[in-house]
C-alpha cells in the first residue's frame, strides 16, 4: 500500500508530507518544519515507522515549503530536489526569511532538477510530474494514477488557488494550468495541497469560485 502522512508546520501552517509504502521506502514533499520541537515530530514519525528517506522533493520553493530544508540534509544526507525556474526562490530564501521576519537556515541547493514527465519511483510506486507554473514559475504536481491522488502545492486549494503576486507569480498562467493540466483528471483524484484540507479534482470543477 501506498500511504501519506501530513504535517501542518511553521508559522504559515504549510503541510509537510510523508509518503512512504510497506517496505519504508519514504519520500518527503516540501518540508516546513521550521524549528526544534517540528523537527523532533517529524523525526519522530520517520524512526516509529522505521522509514528509510530517500529523497527530498519540492512542489516550489517558496520560503514556507523550504524551512526544513537544511534539517533533512543535516539528519538524512538529501539534498532538495526542483523545478529548475524556481532556483532562483532557493537562492534568494535567506533575503525572503528576513522579510518576512522568520527565522531561517539557508537551505542547501539542488543537484538535481525536475521537469514535465519526470518519474518520481517510490518502491512499486510511481509519481508523474506535472509541470503547472502561475503560483510559481516552476511549481511542479506529482500524479500517483493507480492511487487516484496528486500532490499540488500551492497550485489548487479546496475553492481557492495559490496566490499570484510573488515573484514569478502569473494569474492567467496559473488559471490556464489547473484547467488544462489539473481539471483533465478524473473527478475522483484527490488533491494533497500546500495549506488547508485536501480536496479533489471533481469538487474543484463544480465548486470553486476562479472557474
Amino acid at each position: 500500500m501506498l500511504y501519506l502522512k501530513s504535517f501542518a508546520f511553521n508559522a504559515f501552517q504549510e503541510n509537510t508530507y510523508v509518503v512512504y509504502d510497506d517496505k519504508n521506502n519514504a519520500i518527503i514533499f516540501d518540508p516546513g518544519n521550521s524549528n526544534t520541537s517540528e523537527n523532533l515530530v517529524l523525526k519522530q514519525f520517520i524512526a516509529d515507522n522505521q522509514l528509510n528517506l530517500t529523497r527530498l522533493i519540492l512542489t516550489h520553493a517558496h520560503l514556507d515549503h523550504v524551512l526544513g530544508n537544511k534539517f533533512i540534509q543535516d539528519t538524512y544526507g538529501l539534498l532538495p530536489e526542483v523545478n529548475a525556474e524556481d532556483l532562483f526562490l532557493l537562492e534568494n530564501m535567506m533575503n525572503t526569511a528576513n522579510m518576512y521576519g522568520v527565522p531561517a537556515e539557508e537551505s542547501p541547493m539542488p543537484e538535481k532538477y525536475i521537469s514535465e514527465g519526470d518519474q518520481i519511483i517510490l518502491g512499486d510506486y510511481t509519481f508523474d510530474c506535472i509541470h503547472a507554473p502561475g503560483h510559481s514559475p516552476g511549481s511542479i504536481c506529482f500524479y500517483n494514477e493507480p492511487n487516484k491522488i496528486i500532490i499540488v502545492g500551492d497550485v489548487l486549494f479546496r475553492g481557492s488557488i495559490g496566490r499570484t503576486d510573488l515573484p514569478g507569480g502569473n494569474h492567467q498562467q496559473l488559471l490556464d494550468a489547473i484547467q488544462s493540466k489539473l481539471f483533465t483528471l478524473p473527478d475522483d483524484v484527490k488533491v494533497f495541497n500546500g495549506h488547508g484540507p485536501s480536496t479533489t479534482i471533481g469538487f474543484e470543477k463544480n465548486n470553486n469560485p476562479f472557474f
